[in-house]
């Protein structure tokens, strides 16, 4: 316990040290004006554990916009960033890519004490006055809650009324659990599931922001089941509930909603050793994941990707077999009227959509292989439709498999995969990479001019045909693709493009 004081002591001491000097200097002469001000919030917490806060957090009496703008002066520079809505006291300043947030004190409260009560959680209800830090000084941690014990234990405690005051932290909470790894406390998940209706109320771009977060953790999938055993995810993603008790063929051993909790959970660890399940794209995969937000796209897309099964649903005519025909596509409509009432980005909607209405591809190929050779056209169409997202194809499809263990299930339906992406790539590379990276055989004007076609619709039909004939090295001269498309438009233009 002494060593943990002292280490704590240490800690508080140094609130300041990752930041400029000349935002310490500022804060100390815009105290003289405004009053006492205190190191709150994510900041205390963050440096109690031995981390980096990304923003520093001030609590003061009043005024936050006047402090923002003082320090500004002070600093002869920086933007102010209105962050209140209606009634907050909250505002920012960004000083050469520095984030120093202001709040006054919540509520009625007349102390820090009465503030750092109304806060979300006990981690985060813990402050520092200012003026005790620096020149040998000994920090005063302000913990009317106790934070510091939860802190230490790795509990996520509300503060009283924390729920009804801003529902939103009830999802905060989740997010806390995620990225710091921490527990909630029973009485407030208890809390939560009192109040989980309220969170209809925030601003859906807030609810937004937290889902992102969690999903960027590398715990995702165990928090979001945390939240649904709480009972408030059903009122965010309640298209996931609709595959509770929808059973599903010989081929899965789970209904569909837990399947696709089972697909998240496997995506997750497909994602932290993309190598393990496909060893010879070990690098490749890395790379892909390290680009963007795909890591979160695919979390998304494995969640789900059988989101469209319950309306799909549908017995055969051929005894009582279960069908879910189309559910890939039914669950991208799914999928991007949930993602528009949340208001993603059009590219995250998109990307994770086309993952979902493509997650059937890869198994699709799987049975072609076990009759037939894989086809180049294939491969091309596949590559053609997929675009930067095959290599997420391929680890979707591997989250789907994994979370099948039915009776039915091919037994080696994970090398298969496996066998199918090397095989893929090498079509690829092998013959649709340099196919690609030479000038076509004709072009658009040369459909105009050489033919005398009319420009619409029908000229991608006929520049993609091509393409797939060049690639299965059925013609590869400039005169053999004029007589293919002449003939091509004199047998109809499109009922069955095929070289004649």
């Amino acid at each position: 316990m002494k060593n943990e004081r002292t280490v704590q002591r240490q800690r508080l001491a140094g609130l300041l040290e990752p930041w400029p000097s000349e935002i310490g200097a500022a804060l100390r002469r815009l105290g003289a004006g405004y009053g006492e001000l205190f190191i709150s919030g994510g900041t205390v917490r963050d440096c109690l554990l031995g981390l980096t806060a990304g923003d520093l957090d001030l609590t003061v009496a009043r005024d936050a916009a006047g402090c923002c703008r003082a320090l500004i002066a002070l600093l002869g520079g920086g933007a102010y960033v209105d962050l209140g809505r209606t009634g907050e006291d909250v505002a920012r300043v960004v000083w050469r890519g520095l984030t120093v947030d202001f709040a006054g004190f919540r509520g009625r409260a007349r102390t820090i004490e009465e503030d750092l009560c109304r806060r979300d959680y006990t981690v985060n209800a813990m402050a520092v006055p200012l003026d005790g830090l620096g020149d040998g000084r000994e920090a005063v941690l302000v913990d009317p809650l106790r934070g510091c014990d939860d802190l230490r234990q790795g509990i996520l405690r509300g503060c009283p009324g924390a729920y009804d005051d801003d529902p939103l932290r009830m999802l905060r909470g989740f997010r806390f659990m995620a990225t710091l790894d921490f527990a909630l406390d029973p009485a407030s998940l208890a809390e939560i599931g009192r109040c989980a209706g309220l969170i209809a109320r925030p601003a859906v771009e807030r609810i937004n922001y937290e889902l992102g977060l969690i999903m960027d953790s590398p715990r995702a999938c165990p928090t979001f089941r945390a939240m649904a055993a709480a009972g408030l995810l059903r009122h965010i993603v309640p298209e996931l509930y609709a595959g509770v008790g929808v059973e599903q063929p010989e081929f899965h051993h789970l209904d569909v909603f837990h399947h696709c909790f089972a697909a998240f959970e496997a995506m997750e660890a497909i994602i932290a050793r993309p190598g393990r399940y496909y060893p010879p794209a070990a690098g490749r995969l890395e790379a892909y994941l390290a680009a963007g937000p795909v890591r979160r796209c695919l979390k998304w897309a494995a969640w789900c990707h059988d989101i469209g099964k319950p309306a799909a649903r549908a017995a055969a005519s051929e005894g009582d077999r279960i069908t879910f025909y189309n559910h890939d596509e039914i669950g991208r409509r799914i999928f991007h009227l949930f993602a528009e009432r949340l208001k993603w980005g059009k590219e995250e909607r998109e990307r994770t959509g086309q993952l979902i209405a493509m997650h059937m591809q890869p198994f699709h190929l799987c049975d072609v292989r076990r009759r037939e050779p894989l086809s180049k056209r294939a491969v091309l169409k596949l590559s053609q439709r997929a675009g930067a997202d095959l290599d997420g194809l391929f680890l979707l499809a591997m989250a789907d498999s994994l979370a099948s263990r039915g009776d039915k299930k091919p037994p080696r339906m994970e090398a298969e995969l496996v066998e199918l992406f090397g095989q893929v790539l090498r079509i690829i590379e092998e013959d649709i990479r340099p196919v690609a990276a030479g000038p076509p055989l004709l072009t658009g004007d040369d459909l105009i001019t050489e033919l005398g076609l009319t420009p619409g619709p029908l000229f991608r039909t006929i520049l993609r045909e091509l393409e797939a004939l060049r690639v299965e090295g059925r013609i590869t001269a400039r005169n053999e693709a004029l007589a293919w498309v002449a003939a091509f438009v004199a047998n109809g233009g499109g009922d069955g493009a095929e070289q004649p």
